[in-house]
């Protein structure tokens, strides 16, 4: 006999019979153009591996310039450029952020010489540059980031970037005011082209880990006296973060980011129903070597796992992606 269910005439399934049918249907798909690619850029004789982060590398800027070449002509359209410097060149202020002819800025110089169609994306905070691996210059009794000293750093940093050709600044520190700062500085020196993608959504998550080994940050991830829960965002907190985009957006940001992007799906969401300026997402270093780890161990199908924890985050309503998957899934879309 059967089930009085199945007389119903909705099934459902009727789009789904058919490979053709699901590719005519499907509602979500990745480009190559979504992918903005994450690189470490070190004074090194050869490229590092990075540990943690299989198949990610710290490269000198020759070097650099050649895997810039190589995920252009694949058709990525961006990359984003952080700096790893040795424990001799950091100090309490991160003084080396500063320099002119620091290690970041005459990279970018060198990459917009060979491509200058190629969109360059700078990170605008101190944990690279300081010894302490904290965000910011911290107060004099070591408690805590002083939030307006560090957005005048930032600010010098932002137009120092600009002087050397980047496309978008990305302040990723979490300081109180730095965005609307760091747009008037970047328009008092004419540098009204140059955008700002602001880190508006950073949680203090405890998926950056493999990051912090790969730039030498690692020291700050967490301290009896003080940890990065001071400025970074509460994993608990849904209208925190959602304030902290709209604060961004009033003060000038052309592009807000969510990080990071896997676990927090629901904010890229809701974020996606308040703002009408592009969203980034970063699926971080943790989210990367977690995949890699389980694949190791034959627990899961990297490339399965990979394509679907990337739609998933395009779902949500992320524009562009920030992803250490980045060439092999333009190397995938290229085939196709």
């Amino acid at each position: 006999m059967t089930n009085t269910i199945f007389n119903s005439f909705r099934r459902p399934r009727r789009l789904r019979h058919h490979a053709s049918v699901r590719d005519i249907i499907q509602e979500t798909h990745l480009r190559v153009e979504d992918f903005i690619a994450p690189l470490f850029v070190k004074e090194i004789e050869k490229p590092e591996p990075v540990t943690s982060m299989p198949d990610v590398f710290r490269f000198n800027p020759d070097d650099l310039i050649k895997e810039c070449a190589s995920l252009h002509q694949l058709g990525i359209r961006a990359v984003a450029l952080f700096p790893c410097l040795p424990l001799t060149q950091k100090d309490p202020q991160g003084s080396k952020a500063l320099d002119p002819e620091g290690l970041l800025l005459k990279t970018v110089r060198k990459i917009k010489k060979e491509l200058p169609q190629l969109l360059i994306i700078t990170d605008v905070a101190l944990d690279p540059y300081t010894n302490h691996g904290h965000d910011g210059v911290l107060e004099a009794d070591g408690q805590d980031v002083d939030n307006d000293i560090t957005v005048e750093k930032l600010t010098k940093m932002a137009v120092l970037q600009a002087e050397a050709g980047v496309d978008f600044v990305a302040p990723s520190d979490m300081m109180d005011g730095r965005v609307q700062a760091i747009r008037q500085a970047l328009d008092q020196k004419g540098f009204f082209k140059t955008g700002i993608l602001a880190y508006s959504i950073k949680f203090a998550s405890a998926f950056y880990g493999p990051f912090r080994d790969a730039v030498g940050s690692k020291q700050a991830a967490g301290t009896a006296s003080l940890d990065k829960r001071t400025y970074q965002l509460n994993p608990a907190n849904t209208r925190e973060a959602l304030l902290e985009g709209e604060l961004d957006e009033q003060e000038g940001a052309d592009i807000l980011m969510v990080k990071p992007a896997g676990p927090y799906l629901d904010l890229i969401a809701k974020l996606r129903e308040k703002t009408f300026l592009p969203i980034a997402a970063y699926q971080v270093s943790g989210e990367y070597a977690q995949l890699h780890a389980a694949a190791q161990q034959g627990w899961l199908d990297l490339e399965k796992t990979r394509h679907e924890s990337l739609l998933a985050i395009k779902r949500a309503g992320a524009d562009m992606i920030f992803t250490y998957f980045a060439k092999d899934m333009a190397k995938i879309l290229q085939k196709k």
